[in-house]
């Protein structure tokens, strides 16, 4: 069980290796360099500075010899990662999602019941977009300009992650934990109210209300429609 953000943040800064590893071999087809050290070293750089300028600049503005001036890339070396800027969009969602999934199974197979479950699944996802609020606000920003096909695949992704909740609520009301409701709109509305910690992260600094306080609102919100 997750005990707290800071917690949660020593454990995952040992794992983004991990999760760079297999955004390499989920994309070897597209990636023509073949030492995986290597790759997975070049990746991160591509990843960070990508999302550091988009943040700063704009996706749309920011150019590939931004890029390689930031990652202090080659453009050559460049190409061997991405041919365009739909490569990299394909490079950037394969990230954050493999991440996201990754860490709300996690966390949610090491609960110890129905509830703890649901706590377990809100605080990975709220502290995972702490820790990455660049990715998940260029997530949501560039939804729309996604190529068709990306776009497909985001909407998926999105919709399994929004099923892990729905998983643990519907487990969670037929062990008789939960009173029986719409299980789908109450996962809808859970994802609304993490989304609005990243989207509108400034409201709640003004409120001086930190990501574990968040959580257990969150928590308390959803439980007192559910007990």
């Amino acid at each position: 069980m997750i005990e707290n953000y800071e917690a949660f943040r020593r454990e995952l800064s040992m794992s983004k290796e991990d999760v760079i590893r297999d955004v390499y071999r989920q994309n070897k087809d597209r990636i023509s360099i073949k030492k995986e050290a290597t790759a997975v070293r070049n990746l991160t750089r591509i990843i960070e500075s990508t999302l550091r300028l988009a943040n700063s600049k704009g996706f749309h503005a920011m150019t590939l010899r931004d890029l390689c001036a930031d990652s202090e890339l080659s453009m050559g070396g460049l190409y061997a990662y991405i041919r365009n800027k739909d490569d990299l969009i394909h490079l950037i969602q394969s990230h954050g999602f493999t991440i996201t999934r990754r860490t709300l199974l996690h966390y949610t197979a090491e609960a110890k019941d129905e509830r703890e479950r649901l706590f377990a699944a809100i605080k990975a996802h709220l502290y995972l977009s702490e820790l990455m609020r660049a990715w998940f606000y260029f997530s949501y920003m560039e939804a729309k300009s996604l190529p068709s096909s990306e776009k497909r695949d985001a909407v998926a992704i999105e919709l399994e992650i929004e099923g892990i909740f729905l998983s643990v609520i519907e487990d969670a009301i037929e062990a008789g934990v939960y009173r029986p409701k719409n299980a789908r709109l109450v996962a809808s509305m859970i994802k609304a109210l993490l989304q609005d910690w990243y989207l509108k992260r400034r409201k709640y600094r003004d409120q001086d209300v930190a990501v574990d306080e968040y959580a257990a609102f969150v928590r308390d919100v959803i439980e007192s429609y559910l007990l």
